[in-house]
């Protein structure tokens, strides 16, 4: 048996932030992350609106890229002390991220993180308040999702949450939000993007409902990520829908091991992070070489090659080898290193990584043993041994055909 879990409502288009004021209680509470919804009046906005419907309103400012265990306890410690029925989560997927895991901590005191790492073990939710997503990125689609990813920073790794009672109950996707968003990150978010859909294309629970949106997904990102990265309007609304059909794919058709990597790497090494997104576009092409050694996975990926992206081949092994390489290409035309031996600061292509060799190199037994452990892996179409994922992360590191 199957399942498939969206939000009850989800509204889009320009101006659709401003549906708030048709939610009905007396306490919210607003999560988000830097300055940027403020400083563009989106903040404000969701707060008059807010208010307009008579409700009370704090808010929890500050939540950090890739938040942290810490930030969710405090953010549960503000929730509990303000007692709101709404929790309204405005910005990237950081930030929404943050409050789906502070929700589950405001309902549920006693739980613990380790308690909310337990896939898809959650108690049920919405005994004290409701949740609305408002997303401003075009990639991690969180707003549709029963997904969060939370670091300990403490461990080095990136944990992903994952339980369809943290799927927001109201999702609002509104593309002014991102008209302002640098180009860089578009270019990030919009590569995680295009990996949710591959990956849950090619899962193993996979399904006609996850199919459906992956494919249109894939289409849609393909044509305009790179039109969104030159700053279009048009691009952007396009980007800003076409991520949210990913979430909706991959929420319900699950992930693989290009984010079981990129959980496991993100936050592993001295020399800094690599960036969520950056990492998705980095590892996708070696992922893809590995997953076609799979009949079923070869297949599929034949078939986004040929009928969706009109790719020359008359083989499988043919369509996948241009399928990889077309994600080169557009790695390329978006200013993204093809290995993390050359992710510069920030996610930069550069001669010299933030990632020492050496450490790598050290770590690399443990984070392979991570990645094989982390919450995407099992819809992954070829499992991994743990020579396995050594020697794929070396591919990732030193940018490397894999041949195994």
């Amino acid at each position: 048996m199957g399942r498939f879990t969206n939000p009850r409502d989800l509204y889009f288009g320009e101006g659709a932030r401003h549906e708030v004021k048709n939610l009905k209680g007396s306490k919210a509470i607003i999560v988000s992350g830097g300055s940027s919804m403020r400083r563009g009046g989106f903040l404000q906005d969701v707060e008059a609106d807010l208010k307009e419907a008579g409700f009370e309103v704090a808010f929890f400012e500050g939540v950090e890229s890739d938040p942290s265990v810490e930030t969710v306890m405090k953010g549960a410690a503000a929730m509990s002390e303000f007692g709101p029925d709404w929790i309204i989560a405005i910005g990237g997927g950081s930030p929404i991220d943050a409050a789906k895991a502070m929700w589950i901590k405001y309902e549920y005191p006693e739980c613990t993180f380790e308690d909310m790492c337990k896939v898809f073990g959650l108690p049920e939710l919405r005994k004290k308040a409701h949740f609305c997503a408002i997303s401003s990125t075009s990639g991690t689609a969180t707003e549709v999702t029963a997904f969060s990813i939370i670091t300990d920073y403490q461990k080095g790794i990136k944990y992903p949450l994952a339980d369809f009672e943290i799927t927001p109950d109201v999702a609002i996707v509104d593309p002014e939000l991102t008209y302002t968003m640098p180009a860089k990150l578009c270019s990030h978010t919009g590569m995680d993007a295009l990996t949710h859909c591959m990956e849950a294309y090619v899962s193993t629970v996979a399904s006609t409902f996850t199919d459906g949106p992956a494919l249109h997904g894939i289409r849609e990102i393909t044509t305009w990520l790179p039109v969104s990265y030159t700053g279009d309007k048009v691009a952007r609304q396009h980007m800003h829908d076409a991520q949210c059909i990913a979430g909706i794919a991959f929420s319900s058709g699950l992930l693989g091991i290009v984010h079981s990597m990129a959980h496991k790497t993100g936050a592993a090494f001295s020399g800094g992070h690599i960036i969520h997104g950056c990492a998705n576009a980095m590892y996708l092409g070696k992922v893809i070489q590995f997953n076609a050694k799979d009949e079923r996975a070869a297949e599929r990926y034949a078939f986004v090659a040929k009928e969706i992206l009109h790719l020359e081949g008359e083989t499988n092994e043919e369509l996948v080898a241009a399928l990889v390489q077309y994600i080169r290409d557009l790695n390329d035309k978006l200013d993204i290193p093809q290995a993390i031996k050359n992710y510069g600061e920030g996610g930069v292509k550069s001669e010299t990584s933030i990632i020492d060799e050496k450490e790598f190199l050290e770590k690399l037994p443990t984070v392979a043993a991570n990645a094989i452990a982390d919450a995407c892996t099992g819809a992954n179409p070829r499992q991994p041994s743990q020579e396995d994922m050594e020697q794929l992360l070396k591919c990732v590191y030193y940018d490397l055909p894999v041949e195994f």
